[in-house]
């Protein structure tokens, strides 16, 4: 008996998406004559001793692109790469080595010039996304990594957003926007306007709680992230200068957990044991519990919690007003 409602590949009006997909029926999507750009790039593969297997257009915005087979041992992740899972790799190898197959080609752009990668060897191609997949390619013994190579570089910073390979935990995904928000600044993109880049970095929390992460690994972020959420903003300046604002931000969060930290010793000496203290600490001096409307500054929120922080007496706690908090634990 046919489902009744709308078929399930009928359109779907998203809100805040506003592209028109080209009109390339499937016959059109095949590319005789590439252009000059999409050429050079093809000879470029060739001269690195790679193989171009097809050049074609992608159908949604109409972008040419180069499927390729590429030698493995000038691919690197790119510099803001997200970190590998062990088990996440351990389970690919172990498919890979039942299928006997790789159906899965990563994206890569080429660089201009060759640049040292993780093993200090120079890489000319970087890959945005299929870290994984490279990892176990070369776990296996691969000689050849197939790739869709896209022209343009630029897209290298726009991909993590399509990288959904594996649910990454708060930790990885900021440690990965502020390596990348490092990269932009070197890579001579520093001019652009941070808030111009808000799909290549998520949300204005990010980039904070991984400046913050790269000084303290082990932060909560998570216990902070709900705060950061609420009064973290996109800053409309130049990356160079953001990265400024953003370090002092970072330097901040450190300070107010530093504050957490003597009140949770305190609580720990006093016989507390739960492992929702540093959150349960955090609710206490979370002004935006009693707040209407829009959060203050992130400064500022972070200066006065900081303050109720070191103001706190541990003596009027009790152990019923722990037992009543819930969220993430010390160690995320």
């Amino acid at each position: 008996m046919p489902r009744k409602g709308k078929p399930s590949g009928t359109r779907r009006k998203r809100r805040g998406v506003t592209l028109r997909p080209t009109e390339l029926s499937p016959r059109e999507l095949a590319v005789g004559e590439p252009p000059d750009d999409v050429r050079s790039l093809a000879d470029a593969v060739a001269q690195d001793g790679g193989a171009v297997l097809a050049a074609y257009r992608e159908p949604l915005g109409g972008h040419v692109l180069l499927l390729c087979a590429l030698p493995i041992d000038l691919v690197a992740p790119t510099p803001f790469q997200r970190d590998v899972s062990d088990a996440h790799v351990r389970r690919l190898t172990q498919a890979m080595d039942k299928t006997k197959r790789f159906l899965d080609p990563v994206i890569a752009v080429r660089e201009a010039r060759a640049a040292a990668g993780e093993d200090g060897e120079q890489k000319l191609y970087w890959i945005p996304n299929g870290y994984h997949r490279l990892t176990a390619l070369r776990e296996l013994g691969a000689k050849t990594l197939v790739a869709l190579v896209v022209p343009e570089t630029a897209v290298a910073y726009q991909i993590l957003a399509l990288n959904i390979e594996k649910a990454h935990n708060l930790r990885e995904r900021a440690l990965g926007v502020a390596r990348m928000y490092r990269d932009l600044v070197a890579s001579g993109r520093g001019d652009e306007r941070e808030d111009a880049l808000a799909l290549e970095f998520e949300e204005p929390a990010l980039p904070t709680l991984g400046l913050a992460y790269e000084q303290r690994p082990r932060l909560s972020g998570g216990a902070y992230h709900p705060v950061l959420r609420k009064s973290d903003e996109w800053i409309g300046r130049p990356l160079t200068a953001a990265l400024a604002v953003r370090e002092r931000r970072a330097e901040a969060l450190l300070a107010l957990d530093d504050a957490v930290g003597v009140i949770v010793d305190r609580l720990k000496k006093r016989g507390f044991q739960s492992p929702y203290l540093r959150a349960f600490v955090i609710a206490r001096i979370n002004p935006l519990r009693f707040m209407k409307g829009k959060a203050p500054p992130v400064e500022t929120l972070l200066a006065d919690m900081t303050k109720r922080a070191r103001g706190m007496n541990v003596d009027r706690i009790k152990a019923e007003d722990v037992a009543r908090t819930g969220g993430p634990p010390e160690s995320e």
